[in-house]
């Protein structure tokens, strides 16, 4: 239940904050998944590790440093039971100048990958994958903000990327007490302890800080404010459709 209460505040943030974004910059937008192979329980905290300071090479390269606004990104792992591994990836939302798919700054899909690659350096060509949120003509901050929340609907977008990165669903098989069940949870609680599983950059970090936003991970999930709470039912009104809380937690 922290779980999904921390994900609908996450959410309402992102949805302030791209409001915001598109109000003051007028930006385009990508959406960003960065991968790496499964991997067994014992080497999921060295490879979050890792993840996360691939991440801080990848967004020094000059490349992305040069071409990117800022960031959301969050990590997500899922679980594949048949092969007992887990998958750890990050979800990125990017906002880049309206020129950027025109430019000479503009970072194809192979490049990306090869640049996660490089970041993480694997022996393997990792799977990353890349999309613009296609917006009409025209920079009105509300036909943006509402061509981003078609995004949210169909594309599964910044509801995707502001869900917690663990959905019970996912990863624990019924409600029974069983071997796999408890090692699943052991492993992810010595993963995922004390770190800090979403971050912002860029102008998203300033506009996070403008906006006087509450840390969506450390703050009361039990007293959401007022406004953030209108913000998160708004939110869940895009997922309504789906099976939230017990029979489908948090899905998007």
């Amino acid at each position: 239940m922290c779980a999904w209460r921390r994900s609908l505040k996450i959410a309402s943030h992102n949805k302030l904050i791209v409001e915001e974004a598109n109000r003051q910059y007028k930006p385009a937008w990508i959406f960003l998944t960065l991968t790496v192979k499964n991997v067994e329980g014992d080497d999921l905290k060295q490879t979050i590790t890792d993840m996360m300071k691939a991440w801080n090479r990848l967004f020094g390269y000059k490349a992305v440093k040069t071409s990117v606004l800022g960031y959301f990104r969050a990590l997500e792992i899922t679980k594949n039971h048949e092969q007992n591994t887990y998958h750890p990836h990050f979800h990125v939302l990017i906002p880049v100048k309206r020129s950027y798919f025109t430019g000479k700054r503009y970072i194809k899909q192979a490049e990306w990958t090869s640049l996660w690659k490089r970041a993480m350096k694997l022996d393997y060509t990792p799977i990353v994958h890349v999309q613009r949120v296609k917006g009409k003509k025209g920079i009105d901050a509300e036909v943006i903000e509402k061509e981003v929340r078609k995004e949210m609907e169909e594309q599964k977008a910044i509801l995707e990327i502001s869900k917690y990165p663990v959905k019970d669903t996912d990863v624990i098989r019924g409600n029974e007490v069983t071997e796999e069940n408890l090692d699943t949870v052991y492993y992810l609680d010595g993963a995922l302890s004390a770190r800090r599983l979403i971050g912002y950059g860029g102008i998203l970090k300033d506009i996070h800080k403008e906006l006087n936003l509450t840390d969506a991970e450390d703050g009361d999930l039990i007293r959401i404010e007022e406004d953030e709470d209108e913000v998160a039912n708004e939110t869940f009104e895009v997922m309504a459709h789906w099976h939230v809380g017990i029979k489908n937690y948090i899905t998007y």
